[in-house]
């Protein structure tokens, strides 16, 4: 880019002012899934087109939501990965790539117990962190053995910051196993430190447990910890992965193989965490139906969906949190305590098979509603009401081919919204609702609108009058009429924290050890302007120690 143009650019989008970022999965930390954008009118949102001139050719099957990244010095760049390992930086305007990484390291195609995803190497939804301009994500790497690493990128250039990247089975002191564990969900950036979440893979294989480990950031990192479910199973499966209140952790892990008559150890439950993660064991911090042996029984994950924070004012609780279960129900707990093995403040059916997608959440002049897709053909809405305590009412549905997990915009924050979801793997087109009546506002455009390559679970994001969609070996620009206006920043929520209790319960214990790492893999930078970079030691770490396994029973395959 020319020295004019960055100064011209500097001076229309100065840095911090105005700027349209977003920086992770559903936008926003609460995983809402809703972006601010005054170009979205239901007028403009109906007449939405393709942008054919956006080129977006990228290499790699996608299951990562992209991300949208300005006060760079080459413009606004979309940030997308793929499971063959490779990164890329295009130009938000253009599609053409302004860097690229594609000597990360070998995906893996063979030698996993089981699965049903391959090549897998980058699954997860990456974060960046503006302060530092750094890109965060999870890469399984080809090897003997098979390893996940955590790397860290220059978002501008994408030079491997330095110390990165962290080998999690080394600084976890080999209690964690990669072969056994897969990385679906999408990273958390919470106070400085990097979330990522694990389950098992398909088919429910091997001794997996469901873990979050958190590494402290900075050129080097440190203290890297993690949490693991005490039973074997309970992996955290969703995709919109962890989420915050801008303090604590939220996750929802799925079943877990154990004896029947053994208390429970970490399945089937929404589990608040601290800075770490660290669990306490209180009650406060977790919450697991009644029924959550059966669950594990049946194979039926509460886990079905991620963590969604939702508040609803006037509500007693108002500080929700909302799971999606495989057994067809939607629970809402109290954040701010999560009462353990008990009832939960409501839950209602809602049908459908809820397993691997991501929902979100709005409030519109008509009330507070969650939507999530039920099942492979349904898009449904319900509001919770603003009562003591509140209550989940029915508000629409809308049959739609394809498995997308949806999004929403607003053009105010409180006016215009609109549920906007792929017909991934079925009719491969885009779709936007009334978020208050469900009736079609984008009923998917014309031959130039259609999509290849969609993959079910997930979704697209907005910025600037557009929406984005990463398919496999390309991304899909969308435009709202006149061009690229400059609407309303998408937002940056920061939801109020919940209180944090102090560990009364016996805490996790944690242990020091000083290992001195060298990642198997030393990938070797192939492609221009990729830097040259080897991966390097990781630092001290404080891992959480894995519990005494129990011997696992033969398990029924995951449907």
């Amino acid at each position: 880019m020319s020295p004019i143009v960055i100064l011209l650019w500097t001076a229309l989008f100065p840095a911090n002012a105005q700027q349209v970022n977003v920086t992770q999965k559903n936008n926003n930390l609460s995983r809402d899934g809703l972006y601010i954008d005054s170009a979205f009118t239901p007028g403009n949102a109906a007449i939405l087109t393709r942008d054919l001139n956006f080129n977006g050719t990228i290499s790699g099957n996608v299951h990562a939501q992209p991300l949208y990244i300005e006060g760079g010095p080459n413009g606004p760049m979309i940030v997308v990965v793929t499971a063959s390992n490779n990164v890329y930086a295009l130009h938000a305007d253009t599609g053409t790539v302004i860097w690229s990484r594609t000597d990360i390291g070998p995906a893996v195609t063979s030698g996993l117990p089981c699965g049903n995803i391959n090549p897998v190497g980058i699954i997860g939804t990456p974060v960046v962190d503006l302060t530092s301009r750094s890109l965060f994500f999870d890469a399984l790497i080809s090897g003997s053995p098979i390893k996940h690493f955590i790397y860290s990128l220059n978002v501008d250039t994408g030079a491997t910051n330095a110390g990165w990247p962290v080998d999690v089975n080394v600084a976890l002191n080999n209690q964690f196993t990669s072969l056994v564990q897969e990385e679906r969900g999408a990273l958390a950036l919470v106070n400085g430190i990097v979330y990522t979440p694990y389950s098992g893979y398909f088919g429910d294989c091997g001794t997996y447990h469901g873990w979050v480990v958190g590494v402290q950031i900075g050129n080097p990192p440190s203290n890297v910890m993690g949490w693991a479910t005490d039973a074997i199973g309970g992996g955290i499966w969703g995709h919109s992965g962890v989420a915050s209140d801008g303090t604590n952790m939220f996750v929802i892990t799925g079943n877990t193989f154990t004896n029947q008559q053994d208390p429970w150890s970490g399945g089937e439950a929404i589990v608040r965490l601290q800075a770490g993660p660290v669990f306490t064991g209180n009650p406060t911090d977790f919450w697991a139906p009644a029924n959550w042996q059966s669950l594990d029984a049946s194979d039926t994950d509460l886990g079905g969906c991620s963590a969604i924070l939702i508040d609803v004012p006037g509500a007693t609780p108002s500080q929700l949190v909302l799971a999606l279960g495989k057994d067809g129900n939607a629970y809402l707990v109290n954040r701010n305590n999560l009462g353990g093995v008990a009832g939960p403040v409501i839950s209602l059916g809602v049908d459908g098979t809820l397993r691997g997608q991501s929902s979100a959440t709005y409030t519109t002049g008509q009330g507070t509603y969650f939507v999530f897709r039920a099942g492979g053909s349904q898009i449904k809405a319900y509001k919770i009401t603003a009562t003591n305590p509140p209550a989940i009412v029915s508000a629409w549905s809308v049959s739609q081919s394809g498995e997308g997990s949806p999004w929403v915009t607003m053009t105010d924050g409180t006016n215009n919204a609109i549920v906007w979801v792929v017909g991934a793997e079925g009719d491969n087109k885009l779709h936007g609702y009334d978020g208050d009546t469900g009736d079609v506002v984008f009923a998917g455009g014309g031959t130039n609108e259609l999509m290849t390559g969609t993959r079910k679970w997930n979704s697209g994001m907005v910025a600037r009058g557009s929406i984005y969609v990463a398919n496999d070996n390309k991304v899909y620009k969308f435009n709202v009429p006149g061009g690229a206006p400059t609407p309303t920043p998408t937002a940056t929520v920061t939801p109020t924290a919940t209180p944090t209790p102090t560990a009364s319960a016996t805490p996790i214990p944690t242990v020091t050890p000083t290992p001195t790492v060298t990642p198997t893999p030393t990938p070797t930078p192939t492609t221009s302007p990729s830097p040259t970079v080897s991966p390097t030691s990781t630092p001290r770490v404080t891992p959480r120690p894995r519990p005494t396994r129990r011997p696992r029973p033969t398990a029924p395959p995951r449907p």
